[in-house]
């Protein structure tokens, strides 16, 4: 029987559980989607209990199959998502969702106690988000539901809860404490005082050391990571020179984890926060809403053109047609084609110049001279060649990475459970001269 470690990686739509044998290659794969309920609010929310389903539904499956051996369990998932538990250790709650509007009054009645948002955002390392500093939504079932506060014995991060489901212990861990939470007070290495202030610390599960498992029946369980954090873990393994990646989807995320200043103001009034990356230590990080730009781009060309967007996917780039983008503007007579293509570069132009203004806030003052770049967008010839343009002073490389986020959650415990090294071939690279 083949040894492995099997991971379940939680995302907001689609959920996920893999089977890695000791080279870190996926051998099996199980995926799910299922539609969200609603909250009491009418506010939509994560189905809590088919993801319990989805999660032990799995574990049976794999658990069937004769040609496997698992060693060891870990987990993945989203942040800025709790879950809350009575003395019985049951769900008492909806898992709301990080993008229920927090209200008006509640937040200025919290700012208003514990600072102002610039200097308290310094203090967590994170812009003022609303529901997404989850701490937040704690602080407003006190005082929107305190009858329901008082029920709760441990408010769980989401990552934790599903190790929770495995092994029964109650655990947070760093990752999760981490992403713009407003629980951490990153000048201080600890919760910061209001958490105390307002009773919340007492219902935080004690925290463990993000790369630490707990034996749960047969198996060693990991306490579950928070998925951007782990998705970092294959880069810092696999590189000792100092990086940025930038992890680009629906969001560009860059993350330095080789940047522990301090954010400024003006970094958090751009969008930048900090996270703790799976050691304890912060990590930069810059965000850019990329997907949306892009595909508003799309439309525009496509409606201009009357052309699909789609057929502008697979464009080569060509550096005599980069070389005019900043040139006059091009002569109406051009072929209909010709016009598309070019508008086409100058949209990706546009997607570049925005990631390097968001990028270099992250790189400033720091010894970087690799970048990375995973997601989609890694994919895109046209951007990758711009963007090295736009960086000479670095090499820029696209990394493939087949499911870095649960890949990382299994390298965080693999002294647990795999005696081989960890392999020296984890990520795929192309490189792009300037």
């Amino acid at each position: 029987m083949k040894p492995v470690i099997a991971i379940f990686d939680i995302g907001k739509t689609n959920k996920k559980l893999f089977l890695f044998d000791e080279d870190y290659h996926i051998v099996f794969e199980r995926s799910g989607r299922f539609s969200e309920i609603e909250d009491e609010d009418g506010f939509p929310c994560e189905n809590i209990d088919s993801l319990k389903q989805f999660v032990f539904e799995g574990l049976d499956e794999i658990e069937a199959l004769q040609q496997f051996n698992i060693k060891a369990i870990n987990f993945s998932a989203y942040g800025a998502s709790l879950v809350y538990l009575d003395e019985q250790g049951n769900c008492i709650a909806p898992l709301y969702n990080y993008l229920k509007p927090f209200p008006e009054k509640l937040e200025e009645q919290f700012y208003n106690t514990f600072g102002d948002k610039e200097s308290f955002s310094v203090q967590t390392a994170s812009p003022a988000l609303g529901s997404l500093n989850s701490g937040l939504q704690l602080y407003r079932l006190k005082h929107e539901k305190p009858g329901l506060f008082k029920r709760i014995k441990h408010a769980l991060h989401l990552p934790q809860y599903l190790a929770y489901l495995l092994s029964g212990e109650k655990f947070s861990d760093l990752t999760s404490i981490g992403c713009h939470t407003a629980l951490w007070d990153f000048t201080k290495n600890n919760y910061h005082q209001w958490v105390f202030d307002e009773g919340i610390s007492g219902k935080l599960a004690p925290v463990l050391p993000s790369d630490a498992v707990v034996q749960a029946g047969k198996y060693k369980t990991g306490i579950g990571l928070h998925d951007s954090s782990a998705a970092l873990i294959p880069y810092l393994m696999s590189f000792e020179d100092p990086f940025v990646l930038i992890s680009t989807g629906t969001w560009s995320i860059s993350l330095n984890p080789f940047n522990q200043s301090s954010l400024t103001p003006d970094e958090l009034r751009n969008d930048c926060l900090n996270y703790l990356q799976y050691t304890g230590k912060p990590v930069k990080a810059s965000r850019f809403f990329i997907g949306p730009a892009y595909e508003d781009g799309l439309k525009q060309l496509s409606d201009t053109f009357k052309a699909n967007g789609d057929k502008y996917l697979d464009v080569p780039y060509d550096p005599a047609l980069a070389a005019k983008l900043t040139g006059k503007q091009q002569n109406e007579n051009q072929p209909l084609e010709s016009a598309a293509i070019l508008a086409y570069y100058k949209l990706v132009a546009g997607i570049v110049e925005k990631q390097k203004r968001s990028t270099d806030f992250i790189l400033a003052g720091t010894t970087a001279k690799k970048l990375f770049v995973d997601g989609g967008f890694s994919q895109n010839e046209v951007f990758m060649h711009l963007l090295a343009k736009a960086y000479p002073q670095l090499k820029v490389y696209s990394a493939f990475i087949p499911q870095s986020t649960a890949l990382g959650a299994a390298l965080a415990i693999h002294q647990h459970w795999n005696n081989s090294p960890v392999p020296s071939q984890l990520i795929q690279l192309k490189y792009y001269p300037a």
